[in-house]
């Protein structure tokens, strides 16, 4: 999903699925949910309700609101950038992470009542719509912001080759790269907010405008 011209180059779904393994192990740490994974986040939700934690279970809820809030977000963005030829999707919704992620730190930072509340909220939306605008590249379908899908599609195509290939499937090469990327994204990101605490999701903010401006100048590059 995307409007522009050309689908996005792998290098974008391996930098981006280590945001997405950042942010949400990043959340783990600091909110005590997943903001990148509903199932996971219904999981604990359930939990709560066992243990009649009813705080926590509105946090859980909450992410997995706003996390399908931020794809239908996606969506509604392309349709109406398809307008603006001038406004690229692409670059849009990375600029509203940007934004999201900051403010989620933002918001954690200030030791406000709802500041957790708020962080989840924040992150949600931000992996959310990453998710949403990210599904597709290389002929397969792709998820930045959680691994069971990956893992599945990965397992599934393994299983169906042939026992033997003179050569590795390409898919099969990006699917790898995707799952490792978000294991290292992931790592790094729980390490970061254990560290540094609430500033440590700021590694997330950095890694999405270092891929903005990336992005950027590669397509002004192109158009030259």
């Amino acid at each position: 999903m995307t409007a522009d011209t050309r689908p996005p180059e792998a290098w974008l779904y391996f930098a981006l699925a280590v945001v997405g393994g950042y942010g949400d192990a990043a959340s783990v740490v600091l909110a005590k949910t997943f903001t990148g994974h509903v199932t996971g986040s219904l999981v604990l939700a359930a939990i709560a309700i066992a243990a009649h934690k009813w705080s926590a279970l509105m946090t859980h809820l909450s992410a997995v609101l706003f996390f399908l809030v931020g794809v239908v977000s996606s969506v509604l963005i392309e349709r109406a950038l398809a307008a603006w030829p001038f406004f690229k999707s692409l670059p849009t919704v990375l600029s509203i992470e940007v934004i999201l992620t900051m403010t989620a730190y933002l918001a954690f930072a200030s030791r406000a009542a709802a500041r957790v509340e708020v962080f989840v909220v924040c992150m949600s939306l931000a992996l959310g719509m990453q998710n949403g605008a990210f599904q597709r590249t290389g002929g397969i379908s792709v998820h930045t912001t959680y691994l069971t899908g990956m893992i599945t599609s990965l397992m599934t195509t393994e299983a169906k080759k042939p026992q033997i290939m003179s050569t590795r499937d390409p898919k099969l090469n990006l699917l790898y790269g995707i799952w490792l990327a978000f294991f290292v994204g992931g790592a790094i990101g729980a390490a970061m907010a254990v560290q540094f605490k609430e500033i440590g999701i700021l590694g997330a903010t950095f890694l999405l405008l270092t891929i903005l401006i990336c992005r950027i100048r590669q397509r002004g590059s192109l158009s030259n």
